[in-house]
């Protein structure tokens, strides 16, 4: 998957981007207080999207 599509994705599910990174783009989910790190590359292995879903408490993507 795309980084744009799946940034778009996260927040449309209604998290927020805290920062920008030297490698990494932080989101954080403020209902149940937890963040995640999304890496700068091109494109995001379905896996590790999956990974961040889970760790920000949202729906996978497909």
């Amino acid at each position: 998957m795309k980084r744009n599509e799946f940034l778009r994705y996260i927040r449309f599910q209604g998290r927020e981007l805290i920062r920008e990174g030297g490698r990494h783009s932080w989101c954080h989910n403020p209902l149940l207080h937890k963040r995640s790190a999304i890496p700068r590359h091109n494109k995001i292995i379905d896996n590790l999207a999956r990974k961040i879903c889970k760790d920000l408490g949202i729906p996978s993507v497909k």
